[in-house]
């Protein structure tokens, strides 16, 4: 978009600075490569409708605004017209004495309009950076929320760095729409109507030179802010890349990494290339801006040049109406037409790229969540025997990016977990366990039959009042980059200082939090870094003990441990399962051996549940993985 503003008077219409240095802001990006970025954009069904609709709610304002604009971007051309009356009537009147009293006059009208001018642009500022920024900070809220709403499938197909993007990049750039590209259209195009007016009353023999050498510096301007543009735009990729290189490479996995395989020499290698290539761009940059400087500023000083010369043959030949005051007023004017003419050839992109930035973040506003509470939806029924129990009713399910050929992830799967069992799932990887995990707290939709939860199939109740019920700990436990009693408070804002304790002795982490020397207030670093696997994953449970949930699931959460921190790990696990439904998607058989019932899942399929000694004696499938499991055990102690 355009970083030019309305035109004011001290601005004409051009934005403050040198001129060289605005002309570089009109300049702006790559128009080929913004007009390609800007076709790919969704195509938004009453897309000026909606947008119209985000703005509705300022429309005095938006109008008070626009009446700034006009009125600020027709006060730029007075002060040239003013001038013109100063040098013929009051240095230079045809009396031949210098006229005080009609000078005086003068100079205070072009004061008031200089300041009135002034105080119009702030206020316009001030209207269209209040309005353009509370539209902007709803329309993020808004969008945030709405991401909240979408399903865990949503998230997995797609990139961080694209819902990052609308949020921040997309979104951030409405609150520009209405400073730049709407005052910047009325203001240019009224500063450029009014101009082209007041070069005519003063003389129209200059105005057709004028227009006549004006387009010669529009195209020669155009031609040389491409070039630049591109190489600011491989200067700004080469810093993305010197960016990739820094936070794969400073971050902690990445310094551990390089330190591990002694690749020091070889990333500071990767990182010095870059650099030198972005030295090399810097420089291009800067000397390309200088010459683009050089030949706006050669193009601005030839244009009045010639002016003077054809003012010159004009009064040699006679005529009356070019005077001195004539000439400065003219000259002024015309580079006042300059930038504003500038700007109004980049209208139909500007409007563009506003669109195509609305266009994407509509998009994402309309995505509808493929699960969603019903109307009727009620809370999970608390006070029957049923409360806690789990049970899959029939269920086949393939995730949403699966082929028509591919087998379901799930196929026909049935089972019951009675309230306060402890239920493990087991069987080959692919095949399944997790994926029941999944659908218990309905973070995706059974493809077919029925999941149950509380004797209620889990659609006809509440997401918010089911997954309250349901505590998870998974293998990756993620911490936030904040202290322990904040990570904890993260299940119950309100806990208490006493509450947190109780559940970190639960979670046997409490001695380890008392022995930091910040105990609670221990800042755990990004995603847990300054903790051990073992007692991330402990604090992690204390946090689902302090929710205190129906329901446990516990997916793999020691398969990434070392032997000694399992078992402390496990026996905080023990403590928390008491009293619960506990499901417990397991690797190491040796955690769930003294589980209630075990189920067994090969290809989507439950093929074989019962307690572990009664699984043994049958000489499955299961049978032949503890078997596996003790052997690799063996031979691992050997």
């Amino acid at each position: 978009m355009s970083g030019m503003h309305g035109g004011g008077g001290g601005r004409g219409g051009g934005g403050g600075g040198s001129p060289a240095r605005r002309a570089a802001r009109i300049s702006g990006g790559d128009a080929k490569a913004q007009r390609a970025e800007n076709a790919q954009a969704p195509r938004i069904p009453n897309l000026l409708g909606r947008i119209w609709q985000l703005f509705l709610p300022y429309k005095p304002q938006l109008v008070v605004t626009v009446v700034l604009v006009l009125i600020s971007a027709s006060l730029s051309v007075i002060p040239p017209l003013l001038t013109q009356r100063a040098f013929d009537d009051g240095l230079f009147p045809k009396s031949g004495s210098p006229n005080l009293q009609v000078l005086g006059w003068i100079v205070g009208l072009m004061i008031i309009v200089f300041v009135g001018s002034a105080l119009l642009g702030v206020w316009q500022t001030w209207l269209t950076a209040t309005v353009g920024n509370k539209v902007m900070g709803s329309l993020r809220v808004n969008l945030f929320t709405h991401l909240q709403a979408m399903e865990l499938s949503f998230f997995t197909k797609t990139k961080t760095g694209v819902i990052q993007s609308r949020l921040q990049n997309d979104v951030g750039g409405v609150a520009s729409v209405l400073t730049n590209t709407i005052s910047s259209v009325l203001g240019n195009t009224v500063t450029v109507i009014a101009a082209f007016v007041a070069m005519l009353l003063l003389n129209w023999q200059l105005t057709i030179v004028a227009v006549i050498l004006m387009p010669i510096l529009v195209i020669a301007q155009r031609r040389v802010g491409q070039v630049r543009a591109r190489i600011a735009a491989k200067t700004q990729e080469s810093l993305s890349d010197m960016t990739a290189i820094t936070q794969e490479t400073l971050s902690v996995s990445g310094i551990l990494l390089s330190k591990s395989f002694t690749r020091q020499k070889t990333e500071i290698g990767r990182y010095a290339d870059e650099n030198a290539n972005q030295i090399r761009l810097q420089v291009s940059q800067q000397m390309s801006g200088q010459w683009f400087f050089a030949m706006v500023n050669i193009f601005l000083s030839s244009i009045p040049a010639i002016v003077y010369l054809v003012s010159g043959l004009l009064i040699s030949n006679g005529s009356a109406d070019v005077t001195a005051g004539t000439i400065v007023a003219f000259t002024t004017v015309q580079a006042r037409l300059l930038f504003p003419l500038l700007g109004l050839m980049r209208v139909a992109l500007d409007l563009q790229t506003s669109s195509a930035l609305f266009a994407r973040i509509f998009e994402y506003l309309d995505l509808k969540p493929a699960i969603s509470d019903k109307p009727t939806a009620t809370p999970v029924p608390t006070d029957g025997p049923e409360f806690g129990q789990i049970e899959f009713d029939h269920v086949s399910f393939a995730y949403p990016d699966a082929t028509a050929e591919s087998r379901p992830t799930l196929d026909d799967v049935s089972f019951v977990i009675e309230p306060g069992q402890f239920a493990a799932f087991v069987g080959p990887s692919g095949a399944g366990k997790t994926t029941v995990s999944y659908l218990i707290p309905r973070f995706y939709e059974a493809s077919g039959g029925r999941v149950m939860f509380s004797g209620t199939d889990v659609r006809d109740l509440s997401q918010e009042s089911l997954v309250s019920h349901i505590g998870i700990v998974s293998q990756e436990t993620y911490l936030f980059h904040a202290t322990i009693a904040e990570n904890l408070r993260y299940a119950k804002p309100d806990a208490t200082d006493a509450e947190l304790e109780v559940a970190a002795r639960a979670a046997n982490i409490h001695d380890t939090i008392a022995s930091f020397p910040d105990t609670y207030k221990t800042v755990v670093g990004e995603r847990g870094y300054r903790l051990s696997g073992g007692e991330k994953q402990r604090i992690a449970i204390a946090r689902v003990l302090l929710k205190d949930p129906e329901v446990l699931i516990l997916d793999e959460a020691t398969s990434a441990l070392d032997a000694i921190s399992e078992r402390i790990v496990q026996s905080a696990l023990d403590t928390a399962s008491r009293g619960r439904t506990t499901i417990a998607i397991a690797h190491r058989l040796s955690t769930i051996v003294s589980a209630d019932v075990i189920f067994v899942v090969d290809a989507g399929r439950i093929v074989e549940q019962g307690t572990h000694a009664g699984l043994l004696s049958a000489g499955g499938i299961y049978a032949r993985l503890y078997s596996e499991q003790v052997t690799s055990a063996s031979f691992a102690n050997e």
